[in-house]
C-alpha cells in the first residue's frame, strides 16, 4: 500500500443494553464459508509470504516471482479455472505476474459479469529512499502490507471452491502485482485482460489491502460512494462477523481499488489501519493478528456472495463518489443540507427524530436529528443512524419509511446501521 494518513479514531459512548439489542455476532463459526476461513490457515501463509526467503517480494525481483510461485501452488488444488495467459494462472507486464483465478459463474443470465476480488502481493524489497519509512538496506517482509491481504485472498479461494454451488455470477480471485510501484497490476488487468476473462465484465471489485492489524474490531472502509446502496449490503454481510466499519469517503491512488473507480466500476477497499511498522523492516508476522485477519476475511467472504449470487444485482456506479471525495475527511457524519435533501418538516414529532435521504444510499433514510427525551432518544436512536427496517419490513426509501412510521401505533420495532452493524431498537410513546 503506497502512503496515506490514518483515518481518526471516534469514541463513541456506550448504549445500554436495555436500549439496544446488536444483531450480530462474532463466532469464527458463523457465517456462510466461514468454516474455510481459518485463523492458522491464514497465519500460515503469512508466515510463508513473509519470510526472508522471498527477500520482501519486490515485484519484478527473484523474490517477487518466488511469491507469486507460492500462491499457485497454493490454490492449484482448489479446482479454480487459471485466468492468466496461455491457460497458466499468470497474467505477465514486464518482468511483473499477476495471478488469476476464475471460478465461473451458474447462471447464464448473468455469468458474463464479473466481481474481482483482489489484493497485492508485492512488497519493497529491501527499501530504498523513496519506499522505505526506516531500514534501507534491510529485507521489508510485508506481513501485513501485504501478506495479510494476499493470504486472506488464498482462504476466500477457497471457501468459494469447496461451496456446495458456484454463485450465479462469475468471480476472478486476482493477487496484483507491481502495487507499491503504481498500482501497476490492477492498471494492467483493466487495460488488457487474458483471452480467459475478456469475455466477461466487470461489475464490482474488492479489495484488501492491509487486513492484518485488526484492532478493536475496527475496519476502515473506502469507496462505499462509488456505489449506490453499498453501506446498506455492507452492515448486512456484516451481521455474522459484527466488525466495527469506519466509512471514509476519501479516495486516493493508494491502493488497488482506485484503477477501478476511475474505470467506472464500484470498488471497495477494506483496510485495518496504518502503524508504525509501516514500509519498515519490522512489519513482520509476530504482529498480525491471525484471528482479525481471518474475520476481515469471512466479511470480504460475504460481500463477495452478496454481489455474486444476490439477485438484485451488482450496485449502480456513482461517479459523484470522486467529487464527494475532495469535499470530505475521514469519519465525518453525514453531509449537510447543501447536499442530502432534506425530510419535510413535522414528519415525526410524535417519534422525535428527523432524517434525510442520503443520494448513495436511496433505500434508507438517515437520522439526522433526536428530540431529547423523544420516545427514539429512549429507545436508543442516535444522530447519523441509519433506518434498515421499520416494524420488520426493510425500509424501501424515505417515503415508504414516512408512510410507515405515519401509521405506527404506540410501539414500534426499528433495525438502525451504525458503524456497519445492525442493532434493534424499540420505541414506545
Amino acid at each position: 500500500m503506497t502512503p496515506r494518513w490514518p483515518a481518526p479514531v471516534v469514541c463513541r459512548a456506550a448504549v445500554a443494553a436495555s436500549m439496544l439489542l446488536f444483531v450480530g455476532a462474532t463466532r469464527a463459526d458463523e457465517g456462510p464459508g466461514a468454516a474455510a476461513i481459518r485463523g492458522p490457515d491464514v497465519a500460515r501463509h503469512v508466515t510463508a509470504l513473509a519470510d526472508d526467503a522471498f527477500e520482501g517480494r519486490e515485484a519484478g525481483t527473484r523474490g517477487g516471482q518466488a511469491a507469486g510461485a507460492y500462491i499457485v501452488d497454493a490454490i492449484a488444488p482448489l479446482g479454480l479455472v487459471p485466468a492468466g495467459d496461455a491457460g497458466t494462472h499468470f497474467q505477465r507486464f514486464g518482468a511483473m505476474r499477476n495471478v488469476l483465478a476464475l471460478l465461473p459463474g451458474d447462471d447464464p443470465a448473468v455469468a458474463d459479469e464479473l466481481v474481482v476480488v483482489g489484493g497485492h502481493y508485492d512488497h519493497v524489497g529491501y527499501g530504498n529512499a523513496v519506499t522505505s519509512n526506516g531500514g534501507v538496506g534491510a529485507i521489508h517482509n510485508g506481513a501485513d502490507d501485504n501478506a495479510s491481504g494476499a493470504a486472506g485472498l488464498i482462504m476466500i479461494a477457497a471457501a468459494l471452491a469447496e461451496a456446495p454451488r458456484r454463485p450465479r455470477r462469475s468471480v476472478v480471485i486476482a493477487w496484483w502485482d507491481g502495487e507499491e510501484k503504481g498500482l501497476l497490476g490492477s492498471t494492467h488487468f483493466l487495460r488488457v485482460r487474458p483471452a480467459r476473462l475478456a469475455g466477461l465484465r466487470p461489475v464490482f471489485s474488492l479489495n484488501l489491502d492491509m487486513i492484518g492489524r485488526l484492532r478493536d474490531g475496527r475496519v476502515e472502509v473506502y469507496g462505499s460512494r462509488s456505489g449506490t446502496g453499498f453501506r446498506e449490503r455492507l452492515a448486512r454481510a456484516n451481521t455474522a462477523t459484527g466488525l466495527r466499519l469506519v466509512f471514509d469517503w476519501s479516495l486516493v491512488d493508494d491502493s488497488d481499488h482506485y484503477p477501478f473507480i476511475v474505470a467506472g466500476i464500484p470498488s471497495l477497499f477494506l483496510h485495518t489501519g496504518l502503524h508504525e511498522q509501516y514500509h519498515r523492516p519490522d512489519d513482520d508476522t509476530p504482529l498480525v493478528d491471525a484471528e482479525g485477519l481471518a474475520r476481515v476475511s469471512r466479511l470480504a467472504l460475504q460481500v463477495v456472495l452478496d454481489v455474486a449470487d444476490g439477485r438484485t444485482g451488482p450496485p449502480e456506479f456513482r461517479g459523484q463518489c470522486r467529487a464527494e471525495s475532495s469535499r470530505r475527511g475521514p469519519g465525518l457524519p453525514v453531509p449537510p443540507a447543501e447536499t442530502l435533501p432534506v425530510a419535510p418538516r413535522g414528519v415525526f414529532p410524535p417519534w422525535g427524530i428527523a432524517t434525510r435521504v442520503d443520494p448513495a444510499e436511496p433505500r434508507v433514510p438517515v437520522v439526522v436529528a433526536v428530540t431529547r427525551g423523544s420516545p427514539m432518544e429512549r429507545g436508543g436512536v442516535r444522530p447519523d443512524d441509519r433506518l434498515m427496517e421499520i416494524a420488520g419490513v426493510p425500509a424501501a426509501g424515505h417515503q415508504a419509511a414516512l408512510n410507515r412510521l405515519r401509521g405506527a401505533g404506540r410501539t414500534i420495532d426499528l433495525a438502525v446501521e451504525r458503524d456497519g452493524r445492525l442493532f434493534r431498537i424499540t420505541a414506545q410513546r
